[in-house]
């Protein structure tokens, strides 16, 4: 059974786009988003749990989040948590609620940020490359085994490199979008 598997290389590739979306939705834009709490875990129970495990997370104004505690014994940890992901909020406690007032990112944070989301794109298209050099590999290995044919080899590896630029196209369209949110350009 051949190596090489076309689908295998698109669905490995989607996800490095989908996991660089995934990682800008975190980063911060000035504007308050539920899932600027997605990264924060928070130690309750024993064990260490999403903050949406524990809490209910709302958005009631566009600079405001409110976290709603379910038990009132894990305010304080949710509190610690959110101050100690390094998302540059802090929690005002009232009772059982912690409101999150999103601060105006200042010029030199969203170069930060902006630099961040550029970290992120190149480390989607690590991955891409990576996937584009164990397809070829794949290729390069049902040659040798008689399975395909060089020409065969050449135009799977000329599909990868398709595929490779594509995926590419997308991390660079993803990550621009969002510079161009952060900077407010």
């Amino acid at each position: 059974m051949p190596a090489y598997s076309k689908s295998d290389l698109e669905r490995r590739m989607a996800g490095a786009v989908e996991a660089l979306k995934h990682d800008l939705i975190g980063l911060r834009t000035g504007r308050a988003s539920t899932t600027l709490l997605d990264p924060v875990t928070v130690d309750v129970y024993g064990a260490t749990m999403p903050i949406t495990q524990v809490a209910t997370v709302s958005v009631p104004e566009p600079r405001l989040i409110s976290v709603q505690v379910w038990d009132k014994s894990n305010v304080g940890p949710v509190d610690k948590a959110i101050r100690s992901a390094g998302l540059g909020l802090n929690p005002i406690v009232d009772g059982q609620t912690l409101r999150l007032p999103i601060p105006d990112l200042t010029e030199e944070r969203r170069k930060e940020l902006a630099k961040l989301a550029n970290q992120y794109a190149e480390k989607a298209r690590i991955a891409a490359r990576n996937v584009r050099r164990d397809g070829n590999d794949s290729l390069k290995t049902d040659e040798k085994k008689g399975e395909i044919s060089e020409d065969e080899r050449k135009r799977a590896e000329t599909e990868v490199q398709k595929l490779t630029d594509a995926t590419i196209a997308d991390i660079d369209a993803a990550a621009a979008a969002k510079e161009k949110e952060i900077l407010g350009k």
